[in-house]
């Protein structure tokens, strides 16, 4: 799509886009005829001592100034309107396309990447919007309006008009082909320094659990040094228009001034007419300078709106399912030689899983670390696909279900629990907002959660910090558990969600499930042993593979990888 096609969301605001620069344009002839009129007062009014030509002619110019004000105040009102319309657009847009790519595409991309383009590439692309709106035109227009102006006035001292001003746009030619791939390449390092900073915001106990502070710091230093020289480099370049303009347009003022005063002795040029020259080149210089400036939001602005228009061009590679009918009598969930591979990844995560859940049944699910638990889990409700074997819900592939009915079935408690601002309310409604309270406490009571929940100020209109930041690792993930109760699911899968549980709670929940949920399939994927034995049957997973099959006693009898983590954990009980 690139930087054009993210001009697209200017459509509803091409009335003000039109007409704001037009007022513009208006501003701009109107400070044109400021020199002539001055001019008059020259040749007219001063040099022949007539006082009434002096007032007249200050009244008009006083007329233009004010009239130059009405239309800028004008066109900039319209710009900002159409430049925060705009960014308001693209945006919700943006925010839009995020949430429409899979969780493959989101891991391609990096969480830094798209905060650093949802807020600075937005915001610079929002400013490049208005400043466009503002100068564009008028710029140019003031320049080739002063060239035409000077003209008339004298066609010889013209010339120093047209070779200041190509000498002039040459250097803004040169200034924005050098830098554009230069702000190109600092956003990319800004994504860089978002992840540094997030990485370390979100493992600041780690960090200072291994007294690493000096190190990260250091680290995210030099990644700012670097791009504060970029930086440094792009507008070291970019500075050197506006003196270089600023010097240009001086020495062609120290020309006029010269050769003028030469021709107004001679009678060849009146002295009105070389002061209006003056003026035209001394408002050629400030819409230069103007230029330069608007070049270097641009690039920038250029630079952001063709990262931006990357983003929007990617094509979210899950596409929605035409829709589907349960099969009476089907498994709830049945995997038929399911393999999958990550995007980029060296082989397969998973090999040729095959089971089937009825109704009713808890399923474990049991493996040493990097087994592939999450990963099998995660293709349930389809936040990624199977790259081979078909994963069935209710009988039909997850491929043919309608994505927002899919994951109304199936509800996900994972590890690290997501909770948002706001209160233990609007978290537990998050996925069933007309659940009314007698559900919302069913469910706390369910997972365990009932009791402090009952016990803060405010219950269940109690506020929640960022990531539940005021709870306990254990109480927000029986919130989040809670949370995936209310929408009574047909598959609820517990992601090792338990974690941070003592053994008594996380046995309540266990045997709590089955009347909270009747008829659903429960899926407990865990690291202990003891949170899966009441299973109707363990997938005990083995790099991926399907080591074995089974209840608890058949695994301690037919699996060795199975038995190997039972006594583990019962020798380190002991």
């Amino acid at each position: 799509m690139g930087a054009r096609g993210v001009l697209r969301f200017l459509r509803r605001y091409r009335v003000q886009s039109v007409v704001g620069p037009l007022f513009k344009l208006l501003e701009a002839i109107f400070e044109l005829i400021v020199p002539m009129l001055m001019a008059r007062l020259i040749d007219l009014g001063v040099r022949r001592g007539d006082a009434g030509v002096v007032m007249a002619t200050a009244g008009w110019m006083v007329a233009m100034a004010a009239l130059g004000l009405i239309c800028s105040v004008t066109a900039q009102f319209l710009a900002a309107r159409a430049a925060m319309g705009f960014g308001a657009e693209l945006r919700g847009a943006l925010f839009a396309k995020v949430a429409s790519l899979s969780h493959g595409q989101l891991d391609a991309l990096g969480a830094s990447t798209l905060i650093t383009r949802l807020t600075a590439d937005v915001d610079r692309s929002q400013s490049g919007v208005n400043m466009t709106l503002r100068l564009l035109l008028r710029s140019p227009f003031i320049v080739v309006g002063a060239l035409a102006m000077a003209l008339t006035i004298d066609a010889k001292l013209s010339l120093i008009f047209l070779a200041a001003t190509a000498l002039a746009g040459a250097m803004i030619w040169w200034v924005t082909r050098r830098t554009l791939p230069m702000y190109r390449a600092v956003q990319a390092r800004v994504d860089v320094l978002s992840r540094l900073a997030r990485e370390a915001l979100r493992g600041v106990r780690v960090i200072r659990a291994f007294s690493r502070q000096q190190g990260e710091a250091e680290r995210f230093d030099a990644e700012a040094a670097g791009i504060e020289r970029a930086q440094a480099a792009a507008g070291l370049i970019a500075a050197l228009s506006s003196p270089a303009t600023y010097a240009v347009a001086n020495l062609a003022i120290a020309a006029l001034l010269w050769y003028g005063g030469g021709r107004a002795d001679r009678g060849l040029i009146s002295q009105g007419n070389l002061v209006a020259l003056i003026n035209y080149m001394s408002q050629i210089l400030l819409a230069l300078s103007a230029l330069t400036l608007l070049i270097v939001i641009l690039v920038r602005a250029l630079a952001s709106a063709s990262r931006l228009g990357e983003l929007l061009a990617i094509q979210p590679d899950m596409a929605d399912g035409p829709g589907a009918a349960c099969v009476p009598g089907a498994p709830r969930v049945a995997f038929e030689n399911v393999s999958f591979r990550y995007a980029g990844g060296q082989g397969d995560a998973l090999h040729g899983l095959s089971f089937r859940a009825m109704p009713g049944q808890t399923v474990g699910v049991i493996g040493g670390t990097g087994a592939g638990k999450t990963t099998l889990v995660s293709l349930m409700p389809r936040f990624y696909d199977a790259t081979e074997g078909r994963v069935l819900i209710d009988g039909v592939d997850a491929r043919d279900w309608k994505l927002a009915a899919l994951r109304a079935k199936v509800a996900v408690a994972p590890q690290q629990p997501a909770l948002l601002t706001g209160s233990i309310r609007d978290n537990l409604t998050l996925g069933a907002p007309d659940a009314d309270d007698e559900a919302l406490w069913r469910a706390l009571d369910a997972a365990q959660a009932g009791d402090f929940v009952r016990a803060r100020d405010g219950g269940l209109n109690a506020a929640l910090t960022q990531g539940g930041a005021n709870l306990s690792g254990g109480q927000r993930q029986r919130l989040s558990i809670a949370r995936a109760l209310v929408g009574r699911p047909d598959i609820l899968i517990l992601d090792d969600s338990a974690s941070a549980l003592d053994y008594l709670t996380d046995l309540k929940l266990r045997r709590a499930l089955p009347g909270a949920l009747p008829g659903a399939v429960v899926v407990v994927v865990s690291q202990r042993a003891s949170a899966v034995r009441d299973a109707d049957f363990i997938l005990v997973l083995d790099e991926g593979r399907l080591a074995a099959i089974g209840d608890h006693g058949q695994l301690m009898q037919t699996c060795e990888v199975y038995r190997d983590i039972v006594s583990s954990q019962e020798e380190g009980a002991v």
